[in-house]
C-alpha cells in the first residue's frame, strides 16, 4: 500500500504537541529518538476484556504476523495477551482469526531447571517493566532477568534478547500447545547450520475452520546455535547459545505456504539485522496511516482515545500471501498452494486476506476505509474475489484459505458494493455482480446459518423467498449458530437493497426489480400492533408471549427492541410503519432516554450481553446490530436528537483510556474502533455507501478540526476538512452548515462532494435547531 510523508507534529496543533510532551516522561526508554502520531496510541484499551485476535503491539498494518506475549494460551475469548494476567507464556507470532502459531520463549538454564525447563518455562512480568507503542513490545521476564523486545515486518517476527551476562542463554519452541482458537499439533524444528533453523505446524480443526492448515517458519540468528535439544514428552525444543553472547536477534518468517517462502519473506523484508531501524520503520508507517486523519480541539484523552480507535480500525484482518504472491486455498477438497496476478514488475497486485465477518461492517470499515483508506478497501475486494475465483463464493469470514461461514446473510456484498459506488473499484464490475448475485440466491452463501459448512439449509433462504421471511423456530432443525429468523430476515433485505443498487447501475433492470421487492421483506416481520419486529413460525404466526427485550428470541446477538431498528436502506418506510417520522423519532428516543441508564451498552464485555440484567436494554452499542441507531434520527428529521446522543454515547462510552473498558462489547477486528472514529468526526453512512451518490449523514464532531488527507490515486482533492467553529462539550448541536460556503441541506453530503475536496464549516451552539 502506498505510504504517505512522515508525519509533521506541528500540522495537527498545539494540544497534540502538549500530548506528546506529556507522554515523552512515561515513554522515555522506547528506543526511539522523535516522537511521532503512533506514540499518541494507548494499546493497554480494553485489554482486561481481551479476545485472542483483539491486542497487536508488534505488528505491521494488516500484517502476517501478529508478534506479542500470551499471558492467556487457553481459549478465544480472553486468550492472548490479557492486562490482568500477570505470567507469559511465551511470545507467538499469530494471533488471528481461527489461527495461532509458533510460540516461543527465552530462557535461562540453570541446575535447578535443566530437567523440567521443557514444560515448566513461565515467566511473571510487571506492567511497571513494560513498553508498547504500535510496532514494538517490551518487558522483563521476572524469572530469568531477560528483558525481550519485540518487533517486526509484515511477515517477519523480529526479537531481541538481553540476557543476564553470565547466564546459560537458550530459546525454547513450544509448538505443541494449545494457543487461542485451536491446537498447534505435529510440531516440528530442524536445525540448518549455525545461524538457521526451519520448522513447521499444523493447527487443528474446529468446527469454524474444519480444514488443518499448515504454519511454515525459518529460523535465522545473529549468534551461533551450539545445539538444539527436543523434548520426546513435551514435543519442545531448546536451542543454545553460548554463554558469553549478551544479547540474541532473532528473524521468525512465517508461511502458510512453504519453508521456501518463509525464506523469501525474510530475504524480502528484513535483509538487515538493525533492529532499532526496524522499530523506526513500523512506526513511520503506523504515523504514515494515522496521520491520515488529523485532528485538533477536544481534551488530550479524546485525541489519544482517537488514534487508538483508529489504530484498531487498522490492525485487525490479517494477510495470508506471502510476498510473492503465493497463499494457501483450502477451497477445494484438497490443500493447494494458489499464487496471486503479478504486476509487470513481479509483485503481486494485491494481498490476499484471513478475515473475521463482514457482519457490521456497513456502518464502521465500509465507511472508513472507503473515505480515507480506499487501496485497502480495494485490496480486500480482489482478496474476496480470489476466493470466489477458487471456490465459487464470496466468503464473509474466511479463515485459513477457506470460508468459516461465520455469523449470516451476505455481508461481503455492501462492503464490495459500497467500493463500487465510491469509484475505488471499476474493472470486472459484471464478474463482481455476477458472484454476489450468487451469494443471494438458492445455494449462496445466504442460504447457510453461522458455521454451516456442509449443508445450505440453516439461513432459511428457500422461506425467504417463497414466504417473504425466514421463520423461528426453522422448521427443518438446527443446521448453524444464529438461525434467528427475524434478524435474518431484517438482514437479507438490507443486502438485497445494496444488491439492488448495483444491479441498477449496471442496468438489469429485472434483477433490480426483483432485489428491490425482496428488500421490503423486512415489512413481513413488522407487528404493527406491538410496534416491534417480532419473529414468525413458519406458519406466519407471530411468535406468543413475545417480549422484545428478551435477548436473542428471533434475533442475532440482540434482542427485538434493538432489531426494529436495523431498516438501513428504508428508514422512511419504517417510520412510515410506526405512523410516520415523529412517531417513530419519539419511540427511539425514548429507547435511549432507557438506554442511558446503562451507558448504551449491555455490561462492559461481549459475554455481558448474556446475562439478563444487561441484556434488556433497548439500544446496545457493544455489538453490531444497533450501533447505527443514533444516526437514524437525521433521516427523521430529527438531527438535533443525532448530535445529541451521538455526542452523549462518545461520552459515556467511548471516551476513556483504560484497560478495563475501551468498547464495551464486540470489537471483531476493527468495527468499533471504526465506528467510533466515525462518530467523533461526524460522518456517517446508513446504508453503508451502497447508494448511488455514497451519501454521508453529518454528525456532531468532538473535534474543532478534523482534516482527512485524501488518496490522490482515487480522489481529486487533496484533502477534506471540517471545521467547527464554537464546539464544546456544551454545544453539541449545529446551528449552521455550509460545504465550500454554500448552504447543506438536509445534513447530508456526497461521497464525491467530500472526495472533490474543501472545506466543511459547522457552527456549533448549545441550542438544537429545529
Amino acid at each position: 500500500m502506498k505510504l504517505n510523508k512522515i508525519y509533521n507534529i506541528g500540522c495537527i496543533g498545539i494540544s497534540l504537541v502538549l500530548v506528546f510532551l506529556a507522554s515523552c516522561k512515561a515513554e522515555k526508554n522506547i528506543p526511539q529518538k522523535e516522537k511521532q502520531l503512533s506514540d499518541m496510541v494507548y494499546p493497554l484499551l480494553d485489554t482486561e476484556n481481551s479476545r485472542w485476535f483483539f491486542f497487536s503491539s508488534a505488528s505491521r498494518p494488516f500484517g502476517m504476523v501478529n508478534l506479542n506475549p500470551d499471558t492467556e494460551i487457553k481459549g478465544d475469548w480472553g486468550g492472548g495477551y490479557k492486562y490482568t494476567s500477570d505470567t507469559v507464556k511465551g511470545f507467538s507470532h499469530i494471533h488471528e482469526w481461527q489461527l495461532s502459531g509458533v510460540s516461543v520463549m527465552p530462557v535461562t538454564i540453570s541446575e535447578q531447571n535443566k530437567q523440567t525447563i521443557f514444560k515448566d518455562f513461565y515467566s511473571k512480568f510487571s506492567h511497571k517493566t513494560e513498553k508498547i507503542t504500535p510496532g514494538y513490545h517490551s518487558l522483563l521476564l521476572d524469572r530469568y532477568q531477560i528483558t525481550a523486545e519485540l518487533t517486526s515486518t509484515q511477515r517477519v517476527g523480529f526479537h531481541r534478547y538481553t540476557f543476564p551476562e553470565t547466564a546459560q542463554k537458550a530459546v525454547l519452541f513450544n509448538l505443541n500447545t494449545i494457543l487461542g482458537p485451536c491446537e498447534n499439533t505435529n510440531g516440528k524444528l530442524e536445525k540448518n547450520n549455525d545461524y538457521e533453523l526451519s520448522g513447521s505446524l499444523v493447527l487443528s480443526t474446529n468446527f469454524r475452520r474444519p480444514k488443518p492448515l499448515t504454519v511454515f517458519f525459518k529460523i535465522k540468528t545473529n549468534e551461533p546455535i551450539t545445539s538444539v535439544e527436543r523434548d520426546n514428552l513435551t514435543g519442545n525444543y531448546l536451542i543454545n547459545f553460548n554463554k558469553t553472547t549478551e544479547k540474541i536477534v532473532m528473524k521468525v518468517g512465517i508461511s502458510y505456504t512453504s519453508i521456501e517462502n518463509a525464506n523469501n519473506n525474510i530475504e524480502t523484508e528484513l535483509p538487515h539485522w538493525d533492529f532499532d531501524k526496524t522499530i523506526s520503520d513500523s512506526k513511520k508507517e503506523w504515523s504514515n496511516l494515522l496521520g491520515r486523519i488529523k485532528v485538533e480541539g477536544g481534551t488530550e484523552t479524546d485525541q489519544r482515545r482517537f488514534y487508538t480507535d483508529l489504530w484498531h480500525a487498522l490492525q485487525g484482518r490479517k494477510m495470508i500471501s506471502d510476498a510473492n504472491g503465493s497463499y494457501p486455498d483450502n477451497t477445494g477438497e484438497k490443500f493447494r498452494v494458489g499464487q496471486l496476478p503479478l504486476n509487470a514488475d513481479g509483485k503481486p497486485k494485491f494481498n490476499h486476506y484471513n478475515s473475521d465477518a463482514f457482519w457490521g461492517a456497513q456502518w464502521t470499515i465500509n465507511n472508513l476505509w472507503g473515505l480515507v483508506y480506499p487501496e485497502i478497501m480495494e485490496e480486500f475486494v480482489y482478496s474476496l474475489m480470489q476466493y470466489y475465483k477458487d471456490g465459487g463464493m464470496i466468503p464473509r469470514g474466511p479463515s485459513g484459505g477457506n470460508d468459516t461461514y461465520v455469523m449470516t446473510g451476505a455481508s461481503a456484498t455492501p462492503f464490495i458494493v459500497s467500493a463500487i459506488q465510491k469509484e475505488i473499484v471499476k474493472e470486472d464490475l459484471e464478474a463482481i455482480y455476477t458472484a454476489l448475485k450468487k451469494n443471494h440466491m438458492p445455494g449462496g452463501i445466504m442460504a447457510k446459518a453461522g458455521y454451516e459448512h456442509k449443508t445450505d439449509i440453516g439461513g432459511g433462504l428457500k422461506y425467504y423467498i417463497e414466504k417473504g421471511f425466514v421463520p423461528y423456530p426453522l422448521p427443518e432443525g438446527n443446521f448453524g449458530s444464529h438461525e434467528d429468523g427475524a434478524s435474518q430476515t431484517l438482514e437479507y433485505a438490507y443486502q438485497d437493497w445494496t444488491l439492488a443498487q448495483l444491479a441498477k447501475k449496471l442496468n438489469h433492470q429485472e434483477d433490480y426489480n426483483y432485489f428491490i421487492t425482496r428488500s421490503k421483506n423486512y415489512q413481513n416481520v413488522f407487528d404493527q400492533n406491538t410496534g416491534w419486529m417480532r419473529p414468525k413460525n413458519v406458519e406466519g404466526k407471530w411468535r406468543e408471549n413475545y417480549d422484545p427485550y428478551q435477548y436473542e428470541n428471533g434475533f442475532i446477538e440482540a434482542n427485538g427492541a434493538q432489531s426494529t431498528w436495523f431498516v438501513p436502506h428504508d428508514i422512511e418506510g419504517l417510520a412510515d410503519l410506526m405512523g410516520g417520522k415523529e412517531k417513530a423519532a419519539a419511540k427511539l428516543n425514548a429507547q435511549f432516554e432507557t438506554a442511558k441508564k446503562q451507558k448504551y451498552t449491555s455490561g462492559t464485555s461481549h459475554d455481558a450481553e448474556l446475562h439478563p440484567e444487561f441484556s434488556r436494554i433497548p439500544v446496545n452499542f457493544g455489538n453490531q446490530p444497533s450501533m447505527q441507531t443514533s444516526n437514524i434520527f437525521t433521516l427523521l428529521k430529527r438531527p438535533d436528537l443525532t448530535q445529541y446522543w451521538t455526542r452523549n454515547v462518545v461520552k459515556e462510552t467511548f471516551s476513556g483510556l483504560a484497560p478495563n473498558t475501551g468498547y464495551n462489547g464486540d470489537e471483531d477486528q476493527g468495527l468499533m474502533g471504526s465506528l467510533n472514529v466515525l462518530l467523533k468526526i461526524g460522518l456517517f453512512q446508513m446504508n453503508g455507501g451502497t447508494d448511488h451518490d455514497a451519501v454521508y449523514q453529518i454528525g456532531s464532531p468532538i473535534f474543532n478540526k478534523i482534516s482527512i488527507q485524501l488518496n490522490p490515486k482515487y480522489y481529486s482533492g487533496k484533502s477534506f476538512v471540517i471545521n467547527a467553529s464554537n464546539n464544546s462539550a456544551e454545544n453539541v448541536y449545529i446551528k449552521d452548515i455550509k460545504y465550500n460556503n454554500k448552504a447543506v441541506k438536509d445534513f447530508t453530503i456526497s461521497h464525491k462532494e467530500i472526495t472533490n475536496g474543501g472545506e466543511l464549516s459547522l457552527e456549533m451552539s448549545s441550542k438544537a435547531e429545529r
